[in-house]
């Protein structure tokens, strides 16, 4: 039940964290405090949202056997016997949409990573003009082709700034504009989401240049939001500094500074310990290890 728990915890929760939702988390276990109620053991994967609190993304529970006994759960063994069941619990929730939002969000709305946004790319036709609906279509239709998730915004009758805008709302990683300037020179223009930046793109390189676009966004999303979350933790080696960073931030310190006073003592400032680990990053068996390492921070 144990290696189950940690199966899921590491090669589904925090695999899907990473690779497609692009947060990077910290992976560590619950204190006795802060464990699943009923549970034997609690492990948690913790993000840093963009004003610098943590939030649980997800957590996975070893039940042991207490479960099993308050609901008469048994399986059949292979010797015949009637046995009680060893049980985990483990789940993510709608959470996990606040936090893709509040990690990677800005002021001008939604940033998707590229690998979960519905579309990836939105080929905007700048304004009516002659031959340029020809053009846009051919582009989608080549970007369809290559396996993008890509849509033709064609409504020249709203203004192309609303539709821009609209476009930079919904966190679509990639517009492709599509204008009579650019067009007569064999250009179009590649707008990305994450930077704002703004490239002319010759037609016959649109494919190329748009899956280039999309796999290194889905990497500057990562490494911007793992930049941020070790720019705003603070190893210290006090409560008292702990207590002062996490604050503003994360602090990073040695669980014997804290011990179960300690957290008591945070949980009064609104501050709780997120999770503990090892010195290899790994998860402990127990709080009671030797030399392990707290998170304390401001929490959703």
């Amino acid at each position: 039940a144990k290696a189950y728990t940690l199966k899921i915890h590491h090669e589904v929760y925090e695999r899907h964290m990473r690779d497609l939702l692009a947060i990077p988390v910290v992976v560590g276990r619950k204190t006795d405090r802060e464990r699943f109620a009923g549970a034997t053991s609690t492990y948690t994967l913790e993000a840093m949202t963009g004003d610098g609190k943590a939030l649980q993304m997800g957590t996975s529970h070893e039940l042991g056997q207490n479960f099993a006994k308050a609901f008469d759960i048994f399986y059949s063994s292979q010797e015949g016997g009637r046995e009680l069941a060893w049980t985990t619990s483990w789940g993510t929730s709608t959470r996990m949409l606040g936090g893709l939002i509040m990690c990677h969000g800005d002021d001008n709305g939604l940033r998707l990573p590229p690998l979960l946004a519905p579309t990836q790319v939105v080929v905007t036709m700048v304004k009516a003009f002659e031959g340029g609906h020809e053009a846009a279509r051919s582009l989608t239709d080549d970007l369809a082709g290559a396996g993008v998730r890509v849509k033709l915004d064609d409504r020249v009758d709203t203004p192309f700034g609303r539709r821009a805008v609209d476009a930079e709302l919904k966190g679509i990683p990639v517009r492709v504009e599509v204008g009579p300037r650019d067009l007569a020179a064999g250009n179009v223009t590649l707008v990305r989401r994450t930077d704002g930046s703004k490239t002319p793109i010759p037609l016959s390189e649109v494919v190329g240049a748009v899956t280039a676009a999309l796999e290194a966004d889905q990497k500057a999303l990562y490494e911007e939001a793992l930049g941020r979350r070790e720019a705003r933790t603070v190893d210290v080696s006090t409560l008292d500094e702990a207590l002062e960073a996490a604050a503003t931030g994360w602090a990073r310190v040695p669980w014997s500074a804290v011990g179960v006073e300690g957290e008591a003592l945070a949980n009064q400032s609104a501050i709780s310990v997120r999770c503990l680990f090892r010195a290899d990053g790994e998860v402990p068996a127990s709080q009671d290890e030797p030399d392990l390492t707290a998170i304390l921070a401001r929490s959703y």
